[in-house]
Parts: structure tokens; C-alpha cells; sequence
């Protein structure tokens, strides 16, 4: 779908073992962000656009990567194909931006709970050090 002239969304619902996933991925005056979407069972349209709608504003897209130039024109889906399957075998990185995308926003989600359990496992062990002192000294003064 092309909003403007430097916007384009797409929106992909693709199942995904055990679920039903929707991708949806915005690219704005090249920079490219995408969301990922679950959905227990299979969504009617309907309620994939309902869901965006009540939703947007919470939805949590990855960091934005830089891309090329918008390309709207239509090409023949064979030569897609047979371009697509080239660049894959040809290429180093394995998948679409999206994954790519996707991966980074993993990633930094990854790092991010990582500090925090350091952080709270950090401040339990502060806390059972403080009970013994506590303990300690209500000894030392014979209660």
C-alpha cells in the first residue's frame, strides 16, 4: 500500500508454527521498520485492521535500517522470482529485511532483559546480604 510518494506499508499474515503471525512493515523516506504481530488463530481481514487500528500507538517496530529508494513499478513475478533466488544464493546474509529487522529488535530486546535480570539478581543478593548483617548484629548484641 503507498501512503505518499516516500511512504510504503505492507502488511503479511503468514502462520508460523503453532501461530498465525502478521509482518507489518512500514518504509519512510528510507528508513525501513517492521513489527512483528501474533494472532492465535487464523485473523479475518477484519480483524487484522481492527487490531491496527486499536493497537498502533502500543505497537513496538524495530530500529529503523537505512534502504534504498521506494520501487512501486510492477514487475513480472517470474523474473522476480528468478532475481530473488539469485541474490539469495549469492548473498552472505541469510533473509529479508524484515527477518534482518526482526533480529535486530530481538536482539536489543535480548540485551535489554539480560541487564535487567543482572540488575534485580544484583539487588537480591544486596538484600540477603543486608538480612545477615541485620541478623549479625541483633546476635553480637545478645537479643
Amino acid at each position: 500500500m503507498l501512503i505518499n510518494e516516500n511512504t510504503h506499508i505492507n502488511i503479511s499474515v503468514l502462520f508460523e508454527d503453532p501461530f498465525w503471525v502478521a509482518i507489518y512493515e512500514r518504509n519512510n523516506n528510507g528508513r525501513y521498520e517492521v513489527c512483528k504481530i501474533t494472532f492465535g488463530a487464523e485473523p479475518k481481514d477484519y480483524e487484522v485492521y481492527e487490531f491496527l487500528e486499536r493497537n498502533y500507538k502500543s505497537m513496538k517496530f524495530s530500529p529503523p535500517v537505512k534502504t534504498d529508494k521506494i520501487e512501486v513499478k510492477h514487475k513480472n513475478p517470474k523474473t522476480v522470482q528468478r532475481k530473488a533466488k539469485k541474490a539469495i544464493e549469492d548473498s552472505a546474509t541469510i533473509g529479508t529485511k524484515a527477518q534482518q529487522a526482526l533480529k535486530l529488535m530481538q536482539e536489543q530486546n535480548k540485551t535489554e532483559r539480560k541487564i535487567k535480570t543482572k540488575a534485580q539478581k544484583e539487588a537480591e543478593i544486596q538484600k540477603k546480604y543486608e538480612l545477615q548483617r541485620q541478623k549479625k548484629k541483633q546476635k553480637h548484641k545478645g537479643r
